[in-house]
């Protein structure tokens, strides 16, 4: 244990720690409102405010280059990304019952493992690992950028492939949409048929 592990414990944090904790639940309850509203385009701003408590998060940890990292990226372009989507397909501003499958109780069975595992891994791997906020930091950009692009350069590829889908996938739909508009309005536009017919009769008998 280090020393600032024994300079203070649970029973007196200091001023950061309180910050981490009401930061946190700030955090956590944005990220419930995320996944319980039936407005996407809120579910997409509050999106923002999530992902903006994990990156003061960040700075809170002295992990400054990762918080600018996510600001930059997930802020700034995949949640402008998704509200990009959103506007392509055409999504209501209001409440969207089309959005619920009905299916909350697997998906909250499958949310409670995955953030149970989530717990277990991250408790088991710095069950005794503490930081001093108060010393330098402890990594850099060049290390950062080191770990990401050669132990992280497959799941960053991944992910940026899986945000190209999701843009062709809106505009796919876009297009659709936008085509079956406008045969909906030609069908509406187009005369009945036998609609002619019925008018050069009513000619001949007058």
């Amino acid at each position: 244990m280090s020393i600032a592990a024994a300079s203070h414990g649970f029973l007196s944090p200091t001023g950061v720690e309180i910050a981490f904790l009401l930061v946190g639940l700030v955090t956590f309850g944005a990220a419930l409102v995320t996944v319980t509203t039936r407005q996407l385009v809120h579910a997409a701003l509050w999106l923002v405010v999530t992902l903006g408590g994990l990156a003061v998060e960040y700075l809170l940890l002295t992990a400054e280059f990762i918080a600018w990292v996510q600001v930059l990226i997930y802020v700034g372009s995949v949640v402008v990304l998704l509200l990009f989507g959103l506007m392509l397909t055409k999504a209501p501003i209001g409440r969207s019952p089309d959005a619920d499958s009905g299916n909350r109780w697997a998906a909250l069975t499958v949310a409670v493992a995955a953030a149970a595992a989530l717990v277990w891994v991250v408790v088991d791997a710095f069950r005794a690992t503490w930081i001093d906020l108060d010393g330098a930091a402890a990594g850099s950009t060049k290390v950062t950028g080191e770990s990401l692009f050669q132990n992280w350069v497959l799941p960053f590829e991944a992910l940026s492939v899986l945000l190209l889908a999701a843009l062709v996938g809106a505009i796919v739909l876009s297009r659709r949409a936008k085509a079956a508009d406008a045969a909906a309005r030609a069908a509406a536009a187009a005369p009945a048929p036998g609609a002619d017919g019925d008018a050069g009769a009513k000619e001949g008998v007058r």
